[in-house]
């Protein structure tokens, strides 16, 4: 029954509980009604019985003590006629009935009396005569009938209160609309909100009553639900954005790999719906060789939940194309679960980039073979194989011949191409397992693993035959060319691989000193390599010394001859100056800087400290005529030295038309179009150029009138046997005579003593230099020297 209420609406609720309130009323009242008239009958016929019982008491006494009952009789009948009695009884003394209206046999015993109902009334009073009790007179009443008389008239009462009633359960209806209906219609915007989710509704407001301010409460209450709603709703757009179109892979993963959820770009990376991985072990999506190193991340993230792990694994996408991924991977706790929150990035394309920077960095651009650099890590590697595994290896050095040639005929292309078809060649020759690189230029290296050095040179001789008989076509030029090598062992004795390498250039170089296009193995104690090892060991001193400043300026004075002195005049020579102090003189060292590519770094070092030196020491420079400074054929073909050569006399503001710039016939004729450019260059700025060891070339005077130089210093080796060899003295002749017919100055070297000084004043040449006028002296010490002075 409660259950069937509690399912009853609002309205039927109220209409139950007024009319039972009412109802309950009216009992309630009808009943205390009845109660309180039955109470007040009872007291008024009480009192009646008690005024009768004493009026009898009063007239009974002396009847009783005459023993006259009719008398007592008669004031009973009496009474009763007066009062509603239905039992009257007067006792004697003795407690005895003395008389009674009904009979004797009615009236109690006088111990047991006592009421028996609701509507009986009952009065007691005693007899007395002479202050003395000589009996009791007893009278019941019964009230029922003018109880029920009284109730009679109260169905009236009952009746008005049945329509108070009814009339209030009308009004109830009629008011229960005015509280009901707004409810009912708050009731029915809650359950729109709740089905359409539309925080738009409002509930309307009948009046300003409570349930106006429950109606207004409400709209506040949904107003700041749809505020929030619509901050919610755009959080959740963000969250979506930032996880869905968010530019990396999320998976939600179950710590056993099975995919919980994934974002819908990390689903498109792989070429999936996101649906369709859920549910996924997402091993099935990682590359084979790289499923243990994720199953052993996801180990460790079970272990340690607070630990983030990193990875980078290739994952399978549907096409079964294959992207790398760098992964970051930590525990989450997800409705009382372990989950794994696995985010990875794309790095494929960082991936190839980095494959690809480092394929560069190991290979040589141009031949796609491995670099120096790569090609010395590989020996590094060869030396550790060969200490513990005691494998040997064999280290060749390969220096084409003739290769100069193509390149200077037919230009740097040809050039490229010529290296490149000559790898290709190379390559056909040895084994899959041996490493080829380009060392630089039209070098190459070879290193050959479990190869004995009689192996290696077979195949080196293979390598060489198979180059010699190679023709390169350009155009319409062909060229043949050869190639020079030198073979070094490794084995677990070996060095480092710095020295090993050197060991195998060091045997290619004997290879080309022993006249090129053939194959030499390095021995220990081989005495042709004693040399090339001094000038390698040369390598690391250059490039101290100019860091360090080991290298001190000399100058050699040149004068002239048969004239008056013009000012000093000299030229600058360099001195290396060791740990221990001591001087070592050019020809130690010269070889390897020539050899090595030192020499133009050399070269910018000795202009830069000269023009230093003389920008601080002015006066020098005032009776300085001209100072001769050596420039190497390796200078000649730096792009960079003739921008160098002008920021130095700029920085030091040397005067130009007091330099004069050497270079050696050879050098000049081995780069002729870069000398002619760097002459043309430097003379435009005031500078002089000096030939030297003009006539220890085949062809000197053939190039000579392409040189626009001021100087022709001739060849020592001629000028110092003037004096007995007959065709020494030709060529010095000779020399000087078409130096002047072209307007250049001579200069002869080597004059060691005053006969051959006086030979070459008769012979008109214009300078001298050499022992006999003047040994090189540091910068500071040099003197001017007058030889007519020194002749007297």
């Amino acid at each position: 029954m409660m259950r069937s209420i509690r399912s009853l609406s609002l309205e039927h609720k109220i209409s139950m509980a007024t009319f039972f309130a009412a109802l309950c009323l009216g009992l309630c009242i009808s009943l205390l009604w009845a109660f309180f008239e039955l109470v007040a009958i009872k007291q008024t016929s009480s009192t009646a019985l008690v005024s009768a019982a004493e009026t009898i008491s009063e007239r009974s006494a002396m009847a009783l003590s005459m023993s006259r009952h009719g008398s007592i009789e008669h004031e009973l009948k009496t009474a009763s006629r007066l009062n509603a009695i239905n039992l009257a009884c007067v006792y004697d003394n003795q407690g005895s009935v003395f008389s009674s209206l009904n009979g004797s046999n009615q009236c109690p015993d006088l111990h047991r009396i006592e009421e028996y109902h609701w509507f009986q009334t009952i009065a007691r009073i005693p007899i007395k005569a002479n202050k003395e009790t000589v009996g009791l007179v007893y009278l019941a009443g019964d009230v029922s009938g003018l109880f029920w008389e009284r109730i009679h008239l109260f169905r009236w009462f009952s009746i008005t209160v049945l329509a108070s009633i009814l009339l209030t359960l009308l009004l109830k209806i009629q008011l229960s609309r005015f509280i009901v209906a707004p409810i009912n219609h708050l009731l029915d915007t809650v359950k729109k909100i709740d089905v359409g989710r539309n925080y738009s509704l409002r509930a309307t407001k009948f009046a300003d009553d409570e349930l106006g301010v429950l109606a207004d409460t409400f709209n506040a209450m949904i107003e700041t639900v749809q505020t929030q709603n619509k901050a919610l709703i755009e959080a959740k757009n963000r969250y979506l954005l930032l996880y869905d179109d968010n530019p990396t892979i999320i998976f939600n993963v179950e710590p056993d790999g099975r995919i919980i959820s994934v974002n819908k770009f990390g689903a498109r990376q792989l070429i999936h719906s996101d649906r369709r991985l859920q549910g996924e072990l997402i091993f099935n999506f990682i590359h084979f060789d790289d499923r243990e190193l994720m199953e052993e991340m996801f180990g460790l993230c079970v272990k340690d939940p607070l630990r983030v792990n990193k990875i980078e694994v290739r994952m399978i996408c549907q096409d079964n194309s294959i992207i790398w991924v760098r992964g970051a991977a930590r525990v989450i706790q997800a409705q009382n679960k372990m989950n794994i929150l696995l985010v990875c990035e794309d790095i494929t394309e960082a991936r190839k980039l980095s494959e690809q920077i480092t394929y560069q960095a190991q290979h040589d651009s141009l031949t796609g073979l491995l670099n120096r650099t790569e090609f010395d890590k590989q020996i590094q590697q060869a030396l550790r194989s060969a200490r513990n595994s005691r494998t040997e290896y064999a280290l060749c050095y390969l220096d084409l011949d003739q290769f100069k040639v193509v390149n200077d005929t037919c230009g740097h292309v040809a050039g490229d191409e010529l290296l490149r078809q000559l790898s290709v060649l190379i390559k056909s020759q040895i084994r899959q397992d041996d490493l080829l690189s380009r060392l630089g230029g039209d070098e190459f290296g070879i290193l050959m693993k479990g190869c004995l050095l009689t192996q290696a040179a077979i195949t080196c001789e293979k390598i060489r035959k198979a180059i010699q008989e190679f023709r390169f076509a350009w155009e319409d030029r062909t060229f043949s060319i050869g190639v020079s090598i030198g073979i070094a062992g490794i084995n677990s004795i070996s060095g480092n691989s710095t020295e090993s390498l050197k060991d195998a250039d060091a045997a290619c170089y004997a290879a080309k000193e022993k006249g090129r296009n053939r194959v030499h193995i390095f021995r220990p104690n081989d005495q042709e390599l004693a040399s090339r090892q001094g000038e390698m060991q040369w390598v690391e001193k250059i490039q101290r010394g100019i860091a360090n400043h080991q290298f001190r300026l000399y100058g050699q004075p040149i004068v002239p001859i048969g004239h008056n002195n013009e000012g000093l005049h000299f030229e600058t020579l360099i001195r290396y100056q060791d740990d221990a102090g001591h001087i070592v003189p050019p020809g130690a060292f010269l070889p390897a800087a020539e050899r090595y590519n030192l020499a133009a770094a050399l070269d910018k070092w000795v202009i830069a400290s000269l023009f230093e030196w003389l920008a601080m020491r002015p006066r020098f420079i005032d009776k300085m005529s001209l100072c001769s400074v050596n420039l190497s054929g390796l200078s000649l073909s730096d792009e960079t030295m003739l921008e160098y050569i002008s920021n130095q006399f700029k920085q030091w503001e040397v005067p130009t038309d007091k330099i004069c710039f050497e270079i050696t016939e050879t050098a000049a004729i081995a780069n002729l179009s870069n000398a002619t450019r760097a002459i043309h260059a430097l003379r435009d700025r005031g500078s002089l150029f000096s030939l030297d060891d003009f006539g220890s070339g085949l062809s000197s005077f053939a190039y000579l009138k392409n040189l626009p130089v001021d100087f022709l210093k001739i060849d020592g080796l001629f000028v110092k046997d003037i004096i007995d060899d007959e065709v020494d003295l030709a060529m010095v002749r000779s020399i000087n005579e078409v130096g002047h017919v072209m307007g250049k100055k001579t200069i002869a070297e080597f004059v060691e003593n005053e006969r051959i000084l006086k030979l070459l004043s008769e012979l008109g040449v214009d300078y001298a230099q050499g022992y006999g006028i003047g040994k090189p002296v540091l910068l500071q010490d040099l003197q001017l020297i007058d030889l007519a002075a020194k002749a007297q």
